[in-house]
């Protein structure tokens, strides 16, 4: 009995280490796609600023 107690908190302590590093890569995907859309607005932002001093 004892045998299958420690089974069973070995597999549960495993997939819950799973559980967290799917959590840990949804959220840097989560991450990465806003970077790169505030990243594309900052390179827009930075256009206009360059093309409005050149024109002064």
């Amino acid at each position: 009995m004892l045998k299958k107690m420690v089974t069973l908190l070995r597999h549960s302590r495993g997939a819950t280490a799973i559980e967290y590093g799917l959590i840990a890569a949804l959220i840097a995907v989560a991450a990465i796609a806003a970077m790169q859309g505030l990243g594309n607005k900052m390179k827009t932002t930075f256009t206009n600023i360059s093309s409005n001093m050149k024109a002064t």
